[in-house]
C-alpha cells in the first residue's frame, strides 16, 4: 500500500477510569485512573430520553466522536465518519438469539433497530445531523486499523477531514465464551489532509508481517487489554507518550506501520 499521510486534529478516549483523553493521557504518563469516573458515558449529543436508552456501544462512540469534534475545532455535521467495531452490540445480539430460541414473539422492535453494526453511526448522522457519509467497518481484531486506512483513504481520494471512531463493549452470555471482550472502550480521531504544515502528524503503510507482543504493553494497552478494540492502543500509547512510531495488527499477515510527527 502506498503510505497514506494526514494531520491529527483532535482525539476522543473513554475507557474504565479514563473519561476523556486528558485522564487517559495523565495515565499513560504515570497517573492513576480517576476515582468516581462513571461507570458509562453519556453522550449529550442525544436527547435525555435516547441517551438513558442508547446501547453503551453508542454511548461510547458518540462520547469519543463530539469529544474529537470539539478538540479539532470541527462542526460534527460537516465531517464523513468511519465507524469500527470488532462485534457491535454483544449485549442485544446475545438477548435476540436467546429471545428467538426461547419466545420469538416477543422480541423488542427497539432492541432490534439498536443490534445492527451500524447503529452508532446512524445515531450518528442522526445527533449530529450530519449528512456526510458515514461507514460502519468490521474485520475482527484489525477493525481499527482497517478504519484508518478507510478515514486515510477518503482524505486521499478528497475529503477535507474525516472522523474515525473504535468502539466495543462487554461481551455476555454464551456469545461472550467465543467472542471475548471486557469493559467499554472507545477512541476517535479527527484526520485532515496533511498539508505539511508543524503539528500532530501520522503517516500509515501497510505491511506484510506479524505485529509483536510488545506492541500491545504500553499503560493503555495494558488497562484495556482484555477489551475487542485492544488493539487500536499501541497508536494511542504512543500518542500519549510522544513516541515517532506505533504498529497496528491490519489482518492475518499484515501490520499497519504509523509514522508519528509531534510537530
Amino acid at each position: 500500500m502506498t503510505a497514506l499521510a494526514a494531520r491529527i486534529e483532535g482525539i476522543g478516549f473513554w475507557a474504565s477510569g479514563l473519561p476523556s483523553w486528558e485522564a487517559a493521557r495523565a495515565f499513560a504518563n504515570g497517573g492513576t485512573p480517576l476515582e468516581g469516573a462513571p461507570a458509562r458515558p453519556s453522550p449529550q449529543l442525544l436527547p435525555p430520553n435516547e441517551r438513558r436508552r442508547a446501547p453503551e456501544t453508542v454511548a461510547v462512540a458518540l462520547e469519543v466522536a463530539l469529544a474529537a469534534c470539539t478538540a479539532a475545532g470541527r462542526d460534527p455535521k460537516a465531517l464523513p465518519s468511519v465507524f469500527a467495531s470488532t462485534h457491535g452490540e454483544l449485549a442485544i445480539t446475545d438477548y435476540m438469539c436467546a429471545t428467538l430460541a426461547e419466545a420469538p414473539a416477543t422480541i423488542s422492535p427497539i432492541r432490534f433497530h439498536n443490534s445492527v453494526h451500524n447503529a452508532a453511526a446512524g445515531y450518528w448522522t442522526i445527533g449530529a445531523g450530519a449528512m456526510a457519509p458515514a461507514t460502519a467497518i468490521s474485520a475482527y481484531d484489525a477493525s481499527f486499523a482497517q478504519g484508518l486506512i478507510e478515514a486515510l483513504a477518503q482524505l486521499a481520494a478528497g475529503a477535507e477531514a474525516a472522523l474515525l471512531v473504535g468502539y466495543d463493549s462487554h461481551a455476555v452470555g454464551p456469545l461472550g465464551t467465543m467472542a471475548r471482550s471486557i469493559g467499554l472502550l472507545g477512541a476517535a480521531l479527527v484526520l485532515s489532509r496533511d498539508d505539511g504544515r508543524p503539528g500532530l502528524r501520522v503517516r500509515a503503510a501497510l505491511m506484510n508481517g506479524t505485529l509483536q507482543p510488545t506492541a500491545a504493553s504500553g499503560p493503555l494497552g495494558r488497562h484495556a487489554a482484555g477489551n475487542a478494540m485492544a488493539p487500536m492502543l499501541p497508536l494511542f500509547d504512543a500518542l500519549a507518550a510522544g513516541r515517532p512510531q506505533a504498529a497496528l495488527h491490519a489482518g492475518p499477515g499484515h501490520v499497519l506501520n504509523l509514522e508519528i510527527d509531534h510537530g
